[in-house]
């Protein structure tokens, strides 16, 4: 994509359904169904990560309950080179349809090999985490799924529970800002990215959705609900990142990262599986970013890659947000760029970030 056209110039309405209004990923939860099974999904004991194991941490498999009841799966890496001592500690999610064995597991292995004890974890009702129906999400549930891996975290012998921060990656960068809004037990956040799901979800790319398109999309959210409970089961969007030609570059890119070797988990929706039809529904009300300026006084930290289709997200909060904060741009990288490359990703600002706000 050329960097100085629009990032969504040519873009078809097909495409942006796919990730806004009735779209594949347009990430909400329309609950009409009760959580019959909040525990855990079975978890695998292998290593089944996209990314190589390291030798500087030790890691375990963890679950935890959130305040709803949900079980949570996560990974938590540990310094080797601990040696008893207490730790600063970082939550880490996303990206939005990923599981913790893709970008969230990278970003908390390296960062746990850079001297922190990290957490990586399945959002409710997705990966190995609890929940159904399969493949949901809400802002107010995901939101506190990042609180949740606060409260386990802070609660770790090898943790100082006064020095825990987070990063969202994707989708759950703008979950993670709502999150530390709220939560003023986390002393740091950064993003890396970023999406305002609310935001795209109500308002389309580049906020180009109009009034009488949200109320056609509203109006066959609704009716869907209807179906949903005269089958008993929710009805399932198309499998996603099926490429048919004419895509958008930035679908091109997801496709190369979710569906292939390069990225590719059985477990992840985005990895040829489906969110469910209303998943939107209540994302549409709810603009997760409204109180972004009551992170501060802790510090703000927003990563975008110059050529992401994403970018205005991060500029945009960036701008809502109160200091101290930074936004950071990668030179050349796109969106997907900083999920797994770590010669884009810019770890030793991470590090640097973290270990001064985060410290004793």
């Amino acid at each position: 994509m050329n960097r100085t056209e629009s990032p969504h110039a040519g873009l078809a309405r097909r495409d942006l359904l796919k990730l806004t209004g009735t779209g594949i990923a347009a990430f909400g939860a329309a609950s009409i169904f009760t959580i019959s099974n909040a525990k855990a999904q079975t978890m695998s004991n292998e290593w089944d990560k996209t990314f190589p194991r390291s030798g500087k941490v030790d890691h375990e498999k963890v679950t935890f309950t959130n305040r709803y009841g949900i079980t949570l799966s996560g990974d938590l890496y540990l310094p080797k080179d601990r040696a008893g001592s207490r730790l600063p500690a970082i939550a880490v999610g996303g990206p939005f349809g990923a599981v913790k064995e893709q970008s969230s597991g990278l970003y908390a292995q390296t960062m746990a090999e850079r001297g922190f004890v990290t957490l990586a974890f399945d959002p409710s009702y997705t990966g190995e985490s609890g929940g159904e129906p399969r493949n949901v999400a809400s802002p107010d549930i995901n939101t506190e799924d990042f609180m949740a891996a606060v409260d386990h975290i802070g609660l770790h012998a090898s943790v100082d529970r006064e020095r825990i921060g987070v990063i969202g990656i994707c989708g759950w960068g703008g979950m993670a800002l709502n999150a530390v809004a709220a939560d003023k037990r986390v002393k740091a956040v950064a993003t890396s990215t970023m999406y305002d799901m609310t935001r795209v979800m109500s308002r389309g790319y580049n906020d180009s959705v109009t009034p009488e398109q949200r109320a056609q999309t509203l109006e066959q959210l609704s009716r869907q609900r209807w179906e949903d409970l005269a089958n008993g089961t929710p009805a399932y969007q198309p499998p996603y990142n099926e490429l048919h030609g004419g895509e958008a570059q930035f679908l091109v890119d997801y496709h190369d990262y979710y569906m292939t070797p390069r990225g590719y988990h059985a477990r992840a929706v985005n990895s040829g599986n489906a969110w469910t039809i209303t998943t939107p529904l209540s994302f549409m009300n709810m603009p997760i970013l409204t109180y972004i300026k009551e992170i501060a006084p802790r510090p703000v930290l927003l990563i975008h890659g110059e050529n992401a289709h994403s970018r205005y997200f991060s500029e945009t909060a960036y701008e809502a947000a109160a200091e101290p904060k930074e936004l950071l741009i990668v030179p050349g990288a796109n969106h997907v760029d900083l999920y797994d490359k770590a010669d884009m990703i810019p770890f030793d600002r991470l590090q640097s970030f973290f270990a001064q706000h985060l410290s004793a």
